[in-house]
């Protein structure tokens, strides 16, 4: 062959690999994308199927309460009628504001919030878990990375991504999304992080704004501030040596502070393992609490979530590249990471003003623990009609 008809064979060879290329990448896109939807194995102490299996429970059912015996006729309100006869909450003016599934929290309703997140900080804290102040926002392939997909699997949006200029996608920046818990910036604290065995376990804690945007996505479901767009938690994050045993101590710890906490704000909670059909797409094993809300007697007996807590293997720890040195070979391995909520503001504030409203008064009794951020007060009740 002349040397022009090779250079032409050679122009064709690079047009088709071109071609290939192309297909190439688009291929390995969707195997990505595909194997991102892959979520983890699941525990064997996971119940198979749909029924969660009771472990336990926390303190007394306020139907059997000797306390209640004598009040057999207790009128049971809604915290939304509470709070707003109160003069604690305002949702017309958020549906204003913002629109549906907002809220604002009012005078002592607002105290109440921030008294519950410096309790439950002081709890965890004093079983030796390090404060962050995390970010609100992150970016996006990190939100992905520990297992929160933009939409579920009916297309519904999950997670609110911020907006992205033209410029900024041009460059190839990489998108942003607002966290929907404070585990997303914690875990993405080590992210592409080498840690050492002997730094094991590393608990941290934090209390921090979480953004949901299917709070509207379950009907009936969702009133007042059960199911909300925008609330503060206190989250429970760990990594631990790549282990089951290592693991579960430290999701037993977290489980006896959710059940500290709950204790002490006098609720009455039940401890819930949940079956491999609830477990999200990061938990091999998931626990939750569920309290008594007098207002859902229509819906699960009354219970409704408030604390999880999940370990997650090295689904998490893999995807974001995170990873620690064995103590025993030198090797590296993948930690595993657990988290737990401590405390999710407005579903034990909601259950608190439910669970703790005299009708005869017209009060709500403040838990005991609580009443040294809330300048001693025992009860929240009605404003004079000159305040």
């Amino acid at each position: 062959m002349s040397k022009e008809e090779l250079l032409d064979e050679a122009r064709k060879l690079k047009d088709q690999l071109s071609a290939i290329e192309a297909k190439e990448g688009t291929f390995s896109k969707e195997m990505e994308d595909l194997a991102v939807l892959l979520p983890n194995l699941t525990s064997e102490h996971s119940p198979r199927g749909t029924e969660p299996r009771l472990l336990t429970t926390i303190n007394d059912h306020p139907h059997d309460s000797p306390a209640r015996d004598a009040d057999s006729d207790r009128l049971w309100r809604s915290h939304v009628h509470i709070g707003s006869e109160l003069g604690l909450l305002d949702f017309a003016g958020a549906a204003t504001t913002s629109g549906w599934g907002w809220y604002y929290l009012l005078d002592e309703g607002a105290q109440l919030e921030q008294a519950l997140i410096a309790y439950a900080l002081a709890v965890v804290t004093k079983h030796g878990w390090m404060q962050v102040s995390p970010p609100s926002i992150v970016y996006s392939h990190i939100t992905a990375a520990c297992g929160f997909q933009p939409r579920d699997t009916n297309g519904e949006q999950q997670i609110y991504a911020l907006a992205q200029s033209p410029g900024d996608a041009a460059r190839g920046k990489p998108e942003l999304s607002l966290t929907a818990t404070a585990e997303i910036p914690l875990a993405g604290m080590k992210a592409d992080a080498m840690l050492e065995a002997s730094h094991m376990p590393m608990k941290r804690v934090a209390a921090s704004r979480c953004y949901r945007a299917e709070a509207g996505a379950r009907g009936a479901d969702t009133k007042g501030l059960y199911r909300v767009h925008e609330f503060t938690k206190v989250e429970m994050f760990a990594w631990t040596a790549p282990n089951e045993d290592d693991a579960t101590d430290v999701f037993d710890e977290m489980l006896d502070i959710q059940t500290e906490i709950l204790q002490s704000l006098d609720l009455h909670c039940r401890v819930l393992e949940m079956p491999t059909a609830d477990l999200g797409a990061s938990a091999a094993r998931k626990c939750d609490i569920e309290a008594f809300f007098p207002s859902r007697v229509a819906i699960d007996q009354g219970f409704g979530e408030v604390t999880s807590a999940s370990i997650c293997t090295d689904y998490q720890a893999r995807r974001l590249s995170t990873r620690v040195r064995r103590a025993e070979d030198g090797k590296m391995a993948y930690p595993y990471t657990v988290n737990g909520t401590a405390l999710a503001v407005p579903r034990v504030l909601a259950a608190i003003l439910e669970n703790g409203w005299d009708e005869a008064t017209k009060t709500v009794t403040i838990p005991a623990v609580l009443r040294q951020w809330m300048d001693g007060k025992e009860k929240l009740g009605l404003k004079r009609s000159d305040e």
